[in-house]
């Protein structure tokens, strides 16, 4: 059972305890002391801890906080003999927490252990035999062996072979890297064919993967955990509250020596200050707007991150998976009127493969030509058939041939197609963009917030990119660590929220204001790292999510200004005596307490309908 669940039944069998000890208290005749002595044990049971945090704070120095004010605020209530109401307050303090609870999310688990980017055996070569070891016994200038599928263990330089490399979970780089001989390799990325012989540039701590574990580490510890408003306002009304009741207790007795009446006033003034509607409508109000936002698909993590949207003026984006589909599709073929030829003679070539840039191309024309297809690695692929020789690939392989080339701008993936000797056209092959981007990124710019564009991809497409979006600014052949510093320069400037998908992205995530990312198709990586999770991965939902922290912000603030208003003038009409006047008075209290409280949740549940506004 969960902590949430085991609060949630005790909270239960107090109610159900405390509903039976008040119809007892009215039909059956007890004695007194057995009569307090049952609510004593009521109030222990739904109080224990709340005391125990009083005792433990006030021995370490933290004397006046919420825990504090309760305590003392409930024990004055047993002293001038409202047991039944004591035992409520405590109760309803309870079920604030308990909403608290609900509404923020279980505490981030340790993420290193998540990071699945952590090779965890490496092969290496020892007297010229091959031998598995942990990354870590592997030294600098040491040989060691990645063979297709496996993941580098360790950032170092290619001295034998040649294959590509997915190089997403570090870089973000949406297409698949080809590396050979003299070409760096980071730790991380995998393999995806062939094997390489690898000579170590650095030990295994301070790797590329080492670098992301401790960034994702350290920026979550680093990110301070917005305090509940209960605490940051008892830091100075409980002092002030319990100050006034001992000024109320004892000052005026000296004068008119009735110590029993002034007593009662503050004791009376300590319940009343007891801060109900807050303790439960602030939380009431962020769980309504988690609620809603959860309806609209964004999940949020706790109220302090809706805070913290609520006040995000920097939206920062990464590129693929995010801004994009992450997927490959044909957006040009030139010239257009041999469209369906070069389509042709390209997938001739790509019939046979699995390469992103292959599936876009069959994706836009299939065909079952028979042709016997050789891959130049790093270059592209030859096809001989009946119709004679194809070259399919970038402009080296089809210069390897002696084919003349017009020239374009390449601003993505351009695959050069050739028959014969004899240039045919070219395919420009590109990650699309999502539907809702351009209508997210104009909203958020209409509402006033800067927008930047982070990516691993290279100068010219993220470019490309960005002027089709339309975003303030954009960085382009980023690192994680880049984007970890970027994103600590916008904090300068004003509250910034990240919206990311790879494990690449988790680094940063952690590092922002407050880090969302995209649950459908983002890594688990990143979903752990983040505050708030977009359940359907579209960019609009940030626009929504971001108007509802806003609108569950007034309802909070109006609830806080409401109940301390109202607070403040019965304390003002306890001290001076003249709810014990009044017929009822200590009702009038109450109903001043638990009144207020009940308006404000009313308030608080506008929050759960923010959505369809």
């Amino acid at each position: 059972m969960s902590r949430n669940a085991k609060s949630l039944l005790r909270i239960i069998i107090v109610l159900v305890a405390y509903v039976v000890a008040i119809v007892l208290s009215l039909t059956v005749e007890m004695h007194p002391v057995v009569e307090i002595a049952l609510f004593v044990a009521i109030y222990l049971a739904i109080g224990y801890d709340i005391l125990y945090n009083a005792i433990l704070h006030t021995i370490r120095g933290n004397l006046f906080d919420e825990n504090f004010l309760m305590t003392i605020a409930t024990i004055g209530a047993f002293f001038i003999g409202e047991h039944i109401d004591a035992v409520a307050v405590m109760l309803l303090y309870q079920i604030g927490e308990l909403f608290q609870k609900y509404a923020v999310a279980k505490g981030r688990k340790n993420i290193a252990e998540l990071m699945d980017i952590r090779p965890e055996v490496a092969t290496m070569v020892v007297d010229g035999q091959e031998v598995e070891v942990h990354p870590s016994e592997i030294a600098i200038g040491d040989i060691f062996i990645v063979k297709a599928g496996d993941k580098i263990p360790l950032d170092g330089i290619v001295i034998d072979g040649s294959c590509n490399v997915d190089t997403r979970a570090i870089t973000g780089e949406s297409l698949p890297k080809w590396v050979g001989v003299g070409t760096n390799v980071v730790s991380g990325c995998i393999l995806l064919d062939g094997s390489l012989k690898v000579q170590a540039t650095c030990d295994y701590d301070n790797s590329t993967v080492a670098k992301i574990l401790d960034l994702v580490e350290n920026a979550t510890a680093h990110k301070a955990p917005a305090e509940h408003f209960i605490t940051k306002f008892s830091r100075y009304y409980t002092p002030i509250v319990v100050i006034l009741a001992v000024l109320v207790g004892v000052v005026p007795p000296l004068f008119d020596g009735a110590w029993a009446m002034w007593l009662r006033r503050a004791m009376m003034f300590l319940f009343v200050s007891c801060p109900c509607a807050l303790v439960i409508s602030v939380p009431m109000g962020f769980f309504g707007g988690i609620a809603a936002s959860s309806k609209m698909g964004v999940l949020v993590k706790g109220s302090n991150y809706l805070e913290t949207l609520a006040k995000a003026n920097i939206f920062a984006f990464d590129k693929t998976g995010t801004l994009t589909k992450g997927n490959f599709v044909v957006t040009d073929v030139w010239p257009q009127q041999n469209r369906q030829e070069v389509l042709e003679l390209a997938s001739i070539c790509e019939q046979y493969s699995n390469h992103p840039i292959a599936t876009a191309i069959n994706n836009a024309c299939k065909t079952d030509t028979r042709a016997i297809v050789t891959e130049i690695a790093g270059l592209g692929l030859v096809a001989e058939y009946v119709g004679g020789t194809i070259l399919c690939g970038n402009e080296q392989l089809l210069a390897n041939y002696n084919v003349e080339l017009p020239q374009i701008e390449q601003t993505f993936t351009t695959v050069f197609v050739a028959k014969n000797g004899k240039f045919v056209g070219y395919i420009t092959i590109a990650d699309e963009i999502k539907q809702d981007s351009n209508v997210a990124i104009a909203q958020l710019a209409k509402a006033g917030c800067t927008t930047v564009m982070l990516t691993g991809d290279g100068q010219a497409v993220a470019q490309k990119v960005a002027n089709q979006l339309q975003v303030t600014n954009y960085h382009a052949e980023l690192l994680p660590q880049d984007k970890v510093e970027i994103v600590t320069k916008l904090k300068q400037s004003g509250t910034v929220a990240f919206v990311g998908d790879g494990i690449n992205d988790a680094p940063v995530l952690a590092m922002a204001d407050v880090g969302i990312a995209m649950g459908a198709m983002g890594s688990d990586v990143a979903v752990e790292s983040a505050d708030i999770v977009l359940m359907k991965d579209n960019p609009t939902a940030i626009v929504t999510a971001k108007k509802i922290a806003k609108k569950t912000m007034n309802i909070v603030k109006q609830n806080i200004v409401f109940s301390i208003a109202v607070k403040v003038a019965v304390l003002i009409l306890s001290a001076v005596g003249i709810l014990d006047k009044i017929a009822f008075g200590l009702i009038v209290a109450i109903l001043a307490d638990v009144g207020v409280c009940v308006l404000a949740i009313l308030n608080s549940l506008r929050a759960m309908v923010v959505g369809k506004k």
